[in-house]
């Protein structure tokens, strides 16, 4: 396999924010597995049901296990996921908070980051596309885009 180094060209995002949303699960009590297996599988439950949605705003992710990154198109996308009372995650985080917060047995967590085009920044070295290379147009990581810093002053500065 053969690889080069480049970058993304965050011109390209669909809005001119982009959400990374970072969210796993932690499990504190491995040996309650019916208490956290439940919670592994509704997540594998939200992801098949986003993989069929492709209007829902996910635009892609990376990871497996109990930690992954997606990447949405707007904080709405991703409010209007979590909020859908047909969908696979409100009735999954309901449930949750009903059964499981109180057993300690299993944790969830998740941090949001609204991020401004021009504040993206990504290399790639000898590996295939991951995260934002899979959803934004890719370019060689040379010249004037050899250091993050370069990437970073690439793309002007238009919010406030």
């Amino acid at each position: 396999m053969s690889f080069s180094r480049y970058t993304v060209d965050p011109s390209h995002t669909p809005h001119d924010t982009i959400v990374v949303f970072l969210i796993g699960m932690h499990i504190n009590a491995l040996w309650k597995p019916w208490l956290w297996i439940p919670v592994a599988l509704a997540m594998t439950r939200m992801l098949k049901e986003l993989a069929q949605k492709p209007n829902a705003g996910l635009l892609s992710i990376r990871g497996k296990g109990t930690t992954m990154v997606q990447y949405w198109d707007s904080i709405e996308s991703l409010h209007t996921y979590a909020a859908d009372t047909s969908g696979q995650h409100y009735p999954a985080w309901a449930n949750f908070n009903r059964k499981l917060r109180k057993t300690n047995a299993v944790g969830v967590w998740h941090e949001t980051f609204v991020v401004h085009r021009s504040d993206l920044e990504a290399v790639y070295v000898n590996t295939p596309p991951e995260g934002l290379a899979k959803m934004l147009p890719t370019i060689p990581a040379h010249k004037g885009l050899s250091t993050a810093k370069q990437r970073l002053q690439a793309l002007p500065k238009t919010h406030a």
